[in-house]
């Protein structure tokens, strides 16, 4: 069952109970922080990460959350529970001023998933990233919809398209290569802001996290003689610290734990071992004339290289420093890829319509998959390998349990979408699947219709789909902001604090169905700038389409982050009408109608996407600091824009 449904179904049981009204918990009078029902005790706990108990929160720093479950008569852990919880202004509806609400009635109406209706911190939302052709990245809430018609919750806008894109270790940062500014771009992925962008040599192309989360290393496909190999990110002090020449050609990177890193030098015919520590390169090793991918087994302890024109994965001992085994398929091998518990290798090849399985156990070819079309990318859940086909829409699933001797693995497939992948020309080296938060579930983007679709493990269709918001979609990610069992019983997740003041924390289980909040304070932070940066914009009734030529009112209310109060009294506020697929940009003056709401008419002449960016120059506020929107501007009848906006 669908997670917000499964916790909709449980909060309508227990308010037709009268639950949350008729002390569906009992506390302790002695601890605040603690609740208990039907047998199960909830103790609640936050503070600054790795304080002592009882230091104050305060604004604008991290926190940790926690709850504590276990079982009232033996004090043992619940483990295996799935809480929800919400974090938000006490008695005020999603930040806003002037709509107090009852803890109980906040949490019915969050998880209505409605616009303008959310808590400041969500314990249990995740957002899907879809990264663009164009320079942006397209954030999307799969469980808000705005009048029924979009969750575009915010566009990234980048200096130039991004090539590859990877994760921090604790979600709370985005890595963007591109190639065309010589750049990697750090996000804020919290707040879905740019916060740094960092030279990474001439043409950055492939991003690999080490796994302590302390570098980042780049590929850097410099053409220029001796120049090609590895940018590395001190991911602190976000400086590059290291440039490691390791040869010609495109470059992929898997890294050995946290001592060796692998590049291949797809021109050189060479991977390149460096010690992951003292960032030294250490030997280059012949593995076939076109290294085309290379991937790290934890279970086999050692490194897959797949050869584009021989057909052949060597397998690399990172301790000798040598090919061990070399393992026959065919001519045409693309990438290769481990499953996630690191026993299976999956190596697919377009020319052989074929997927090839090595069992890292034995360092031998398991199975070769054939296929009824080209595959170009494989991505894995826990039960299934996802297989994108070049020249279809479908995508092939492989059940990792059919796998092994004398078994005959069990394909299966869906279509998502309505044409082939190849018809929307360049292709992102980024996965075009990504697993969804907390479900057997996955996202999966459509470059030829720029739709994302949305497949629930066990159907037989996409259950539902994200449209391009004017932009030709190519890779997606996931970011999960979801409450995680870090031991048996204890569930937790961590916060930035947004702004000092009280907070309700709402806490609900299905089962046993317990509905409670918490309460916490959060002090000033004397370090946080006062200037008007403090400050955030809220749109008011603003239409998703408008026909082109058309006066459109563009309402907003200015607020400090603070307070929540209005900010009046700025004479300065505009509008910048921007075409997402570039040309001239167009401002109005916003005058304020009162109460901190501006309101500015604008008349977009082009039609097509178009981003409404807020700047105050009295306030140092420059366009895309403040939240924006989009609108789709639509052409007469007749006449066709493109690609469609929101969906």
């Amino acid at each position: 069952m669908n997670r917000t449904l499964s916790l909709t179904l449980s909060l309508a049981t227990l308010l037709a109970a009268g639950g949350a009204g008729a002390a569906p918990s009992t506390s302790d009078p002695g601890d605040a922080g603690r609740v208990v029902r039907d047998g199960v005790v909830v103790d609640f706990s936050i503070g600054p990460p790795g304080a002592a108990p009882g230091a104050p929160l305060v604004e604008g720093e991290y926190a940790d959350v926690r709850f504590r479950m276990t079982d009232a008569a033996s004090g043992r852990a619940v483990p295996g529970l799935r809480p929800a919880a919400w974090m938000d202004m006490s008695g005020v509806v999603g930040g806003k001023g002037g709509e107090q609400r009852a803890c109980k009635d906040k949490v019915a109406l969050y998880l209505q998933g409605s616009v303008g209706i959310r808590p400041m911190v969500d314990l249990n939302s995740y957002y899907l990233l879809v990264l663009n052709q164009d320079a942006s990245v397209s954030v999307i809430d799969p469980v808000v919809s705005m009048t029924g018609n979009t969750s575009l919750f915010t566009t990234i806008v980048l200096k130039r398209p991004a090539a590859d894109w990877t994760k921090g270790l604790d979600q709370k940062r985005l890595y963007l290569s591109l190639p065309k500014a010589g750049e990697v771009t750090v996000v804020d992925a919290e707040t879905f802001k740019v916060v740094a962008t960092i030279p990474a040599g001439v043409e950055p192309m492939r991003l690999a996290l080490q796994p302590d989360g302390r570098h980042l290393w780049i590929g850097d496909d410099d053409r220029a003689p001796g120049k090609g190999g590895v940018n590395v990110l001190d991911t602190e002090a976000l400086k590059v610290v290291a440039s490691i020449p390791t040869g010609a050609g495109h470059h992929e990177i898997a890294l050995a734990g946290d001592r060796m890193a692998f590049v291949t030098n797809r021109d050189a015919g060479t991977v390149t071992a460096i010690d992951a520590q003292k960032l030294e390169k250490v030997k280059d090793i012949a593995t076939g004339p076109l290294p085309i991918s290379v991937a790290w087994s934890p279970l086999s302890r050692s490194v897959y290289v797949a050869d584009g024109k021989t057909g052949v994965i060597a397998v690399i001992d990172p301790s000798r420093l040598a090919v061990t085994a070399r393992i026959e398929t065919r001519p045409g091998l693309g990438p290769v890829r481990f499953t996630q518990d690191g026993r299976w290798a999956f190596a697919v090849n377009p020319a052989a319509k074929t997927v090839f399985v090595v069992d890292a156990a034995e360092n031998r070819l398991a199975h070769a998959i054939p296929l009824d079309g080209q595959p170009y990318q494989v991505s894995f859940t826990r039960a299934f390998a996802y297989v994108r086909l070049l020249d279809s829409e479908q995508v092939k699933m492989v059940n990792l349990l059919s796998l092994g001797a004398d078994r005959k693995p069990i394909v299966q497939g869906f279509g998502a979408g309505t044409g082939a992948p190849k018809v929307a020309g360049e292709l992102s080296v980024a996965d075009s699947v990504a697993q969804a938060a907390n479900e057997a579930a996955v996202f999966v983007v459509n470059p030829a219709d720029s739709n994302t679709y949305f497949y629930m493990e066990g159907m037989n269709a996409p259950m539902g789909s994200f449209g391009g918001y004017g932009h030709a979609a190519r890779a997606v990610a996931v970011v999960d902001r979801s409450l995680k069992e870090i031991e048996p019983g204890v569930y937790a997740g961590k916060v930035r604090v947004p702004v000092a003041g009280r907070y309700d924390v709402a806490f609900l289980l299905d089962n046993p169905r317990i509905l409670h909040c918490f309460s916490a304070e959060a002090q000033d932070n004397p370090a946080l700038s006062r200037d008007g940066r403090s400050l955030t914009a809220e749109f008011i009734d603003l239409p998703l389409r408008t026909p082109r030529g058309s006066a459109v009112p563009v309402r907003f209310r200015l607020l400090d982050t603070r307070n929540r109060k209005p900010r009046v009294g700025l004479g300065d506020v505009r509008v910048l009408v921007s075409a997402a697929s570039g040309g001239p940009r167009e401002e109005a003056a916003a005058v304020e109608v009162g109460d901190g709401v501006y309101e500015a008419r604008i008349v977009p002449a082009q039609a097509g996407a178009h981003y409404l960016f807020i700047s105050i120059p009295s306030q140092r506020m420059k366009p895309n600091e403040l939240p924006f929107r989009g609108i789709l501007v639509e052409a007469p009848a007749g006449r066709k824009v493109g690609r469609a906006g929101p969906t």
